[in-house]
C-alpha cells in the first residue's frame, strides 16, 4: 500500500498495548525530507514506545507506518535500518571494546572470504567521519571515546548504512554546551542533505533552535502540533501537561534553622580541594559549577562512596566516620544519584524490590522479607508520590525516568533520612514531573531536613535553593545568599573563576 510522498517518514492511527498500560493511542505522526520535528511530552506519554514503533523494536498492535509512501511491516530492528531508518537512544549501542571502524561497519563489514578489507573500512569511515565534523581516529576504542563522540560514531553507523531518517532521543542530555552548539550545527547539515529527524528532548530551551515543529504527546496520545512560531516555552508546557502551569518552581518561603550537616576541609587529589560548608535545617543548598568542578566528587564523599585524603563531617554535631554507603545511610544521609539507572536503581529488579532494598532491616523478621508490609509501604509512597506503575512487580527499568526518580526518592523518604543530596534530580525528566519533584523538595525541608542540591541547571539553582556554592576545579569560589540580585551571569561569572566581588 502506498500513500504517495509527501512525507519521508508517516504513522497513522498507531496503537500499543502493555500489560496494564495502554501506551499508545491511535498516534499519528509525520517527518519530511530535510526538517526536523521535535517529539514533546511529559515522562509516561508514550514518545519512548513511539520512537521503538519507528525503529521496530516494538510492533504496533494496529495502525500503519510508511517509509517514502511505502506501508512497512517489519518484525524487528534491522528491518527499520534496511528501510532507512536510525534510531540513536540516549544508551549507546556501541561495543567499548572494538574500534570506532569496527562499531560503524559491525554486521557489514566488507570483506573477501570471511577476512574484512580493513584498509577500505578505514577509508569509509574517515571519510563519514569528515562529513560530520568528528575528529575521532578509525583506530580509537569506543571505551575511551567521550559522550559526544560515541554520539557521532552513531551518527556514522546511520550513514554508513545510508539511513534518511535519524531518530535522535535526548541527544544533548549528557554533552558540555559547546558540544550541544557542535550537535545544532550538525542537525543543520544532514537537514540540508534531505535527511529527516526526528529529535526527542526534555530541554524546551532547544526546541526552538533545533526543531522546524512539534508534535506534542500526552497520555499515549497526540495532544496537538505546533508549528515553527508557535514553539514558545509556554505554550509547549501547556500542551505536554494539559493545563497552565504558572510558575516552573513552586514559591515557598522557607526560614532555615540551625545547622545539621558540617562538612570542614574536605580533600580528594585535585578533585576536592579544601571544601567546606554547611546545610541547615529547612534550608535548600545548592552546589553549581561547570563540568568537571568536582559537585559529584563531594557528594560521593559525603556519602562515603570514596574515601578521601582529609575533612571532616558531622551530624548534629556528631562526627561521622563515612567508610562506605552503609556508614552514611545508617548515620541518615541518603544520595539520589546523578545516574540513577546505574548507581540508583538495580534496572533488572521490581520496582518494590528497588523500594525495599536500602529498608531490609526494617521489613524483615528474623532473615525473612515481610512481603505485606513492604507491599504496604511501596503502595503508600505509589499514591502519595502519584507514581505511574502497572504493578509493584513491574521491572525498574520499564519505567519512565521520572517515575524511576520517585520510586528512588521513595526508598529514601521511607529510610527518614535527615540529609537529602539530590545530585542533577530533574536531569532526563519532563516539566510535570519536575515540578513535583520540587514540591517534595520544599516538603522535606519544611520538615527540618537538610538538602544538598548539585545542578548544572543555573535556572534550577535559582529557582529552588536559599544559599548557593560555587565550585571550579575542585575548589568553592563563591558562597551567595539567594535573591534578586544573584544571576545566571553571576554564578557563571564565579564558575569561571571571577572573584566573587567581581561576579556579584
Amino acid at each position: 500500500m502506498s500513500t504517495g510522498n509527501k512525507y519521508l517518514l508517516e504513522l497513522k492511527g498507531v496503537n500499543k498495548k502493555f500489560p496494564g498500560v495502554h501506551a499508545l493511542k491511535s498516534v499519528d505522526f509525520e517527518l519530511r525530507g530535510g526538517e526536523c520535528v521535535a517529539l514533546l511530552g511529559e515522562n509516561g506519554a508514550g514518545k519512548s514506545t513511539l520512537i521503538k514503533v519507528m525503529g521496530g523494536a516494538h510492533k504496533a498492535d494496529s495502525g500503519s507506518l510508511f517509509v517514502d509512501g511505502v506501508e512497512q511491516h517489519w518484525e524487528k530492528p534491522t528491518d527499520s535500518l534496511d528501510a532507512g531508518v536510525a534510531i540513536i537512544y540516549q544508551e549507546f549501542n556501541l561495543v567499548p571494546g572494538l574500534t570506532a571502524a569496527e562499531n560503524v561497519f559491525l554486521g557489514i563489514e566488507p570483506a573477501d572470504f570471511g577476512w574484512v578489507r580493513k584498509s577500505e573500512e578505514k577509508a569509509k569511515v574517515e571519510d563519514v567521519f569528515k562529513r560530520i565534523g568528528a575528529e575521532i581516529g578509525p583506530n580509537a576504542l569506543c571505551d575511551s571515546l567521550t559522550v559526544a563522540e560515541k554520539q557521532l560514531v552513531e551518527i556514522a553507523k546511520a550513514l554508513v548504512r545510508e539511513a534518511r531518517i535519524l531518530v535522535m532521543d535526548e541527544p544533548s542530555a549528557a554533552l558540555t554546551k559547546k558540544e550541544v552548539e557542535q550537535l545544532y550545527l550538525l542537525i543543520d547539515d544532514l537537514k540540508e542533505r534531505g535527511i529527516g529527524v526526528v529529535y526527542v528532548s526534555h530541554r524546551l530551551e532547544e526546541i526552538e533552535r533545533v526543531a522546524d515543529r512539534a508534535i506534542v504527546m500526552r497520555d499515549g496520545a497526540r495532544a496537538g502540533h505546533l508549528s515553527k512560531s508557535e514553539l514558545d516555552r509556554a505554550k509547549i508546557i501547556e500542551m505536554m501537561v494539559g493545563r497552565k502551569l504558572e510558575n516552573e518552581f513552586p514559591e515557598e518561603e522557607r526560614t532555615p534553622g540551625d545547622v545539621r550537616l558540617r562538612v570542614k576541609n574536605m580533600n580528594l587529589g585535585l578533585k576536592v580541594q579544601n571544601v567546606s560548608f554547611d546545610v541547615r535545617s529547612g534550608e535548600i543548598l545548592a552546589l553549581t559549577g561547570l563540568v568537571g568542578a568536582g559537585r559529584t566528587e563531594t557528594v560521593r564523599l559525603l556519602f562515603g562512596a570514596d574515601i578521601g585524603d582529609a575533612g571532616e563531617v558531622e551530624l548534629d554535631g556528631k562526627k561521622l566516620i563515612l567508610r562506605n554507603p552503609s556508614d552514611a545511610i545508617e548515620s541518615g544521609i541518603c544520595l539520589l544519584t546523578e545516574d540513577r539507572k546505574d548507581q540508583g536503581l538495580v534496572l533488572g529488579r521490581s520496582i518494590r524490590e528497588n523500594f525495599g532494598l536500602p529498608n531490609l532491616t526494617k521489613f524483615s523478621k528474623k532473615g525473612w522479607v515481610d512481603g505485606h508490609t513492604e507491599k504496604g509501604s511501596f503502595q503508600n509512597y505509589v499514591e502519595k508520590l502519584q507514581i505511574k506503575v502497572s504493578g509493584h512487580n513491574q521491572l525498574a527499568s520499564q519505567l519512565s525516568g521520572g517515575n524511576q526518580q520517585k520510586v528512588v526518592l521513595a526508598k529514601w523518604l521511607e529510610r527518614n533520612a535527615e540529609i537529602l543530596i539530590f545530585d542533577e534530580p530533574t536531569r532526563g525528566i519532563d516539566v510535570g514531573a519536575k515540578y513535583e519533584i520540587y514540591q517534595w523538595m520544599n516538603k522535606l525541608a519544611k520538615a527540618g531536613k537538610g538538602i544538598l542540591m548539585i545542578s548544572s541547571e543555573l535556572p534550577e539553582v535559582l529557582g529552588m535553593s536559599d544559599r548557593i556554592l560555587v565550585m571550579k576545579e575542585g575548589e568553592l569560589m563563591g558562597e551567595l545568599n539567594n535573591g534578586p540580585d544573584v544571576t545566571q551571569e553571576t554564578l557563571m561569572a564565579l564558575a569561571i573563576g571571577e572573584k566573587a566581588e567581581q561576579a556579584a
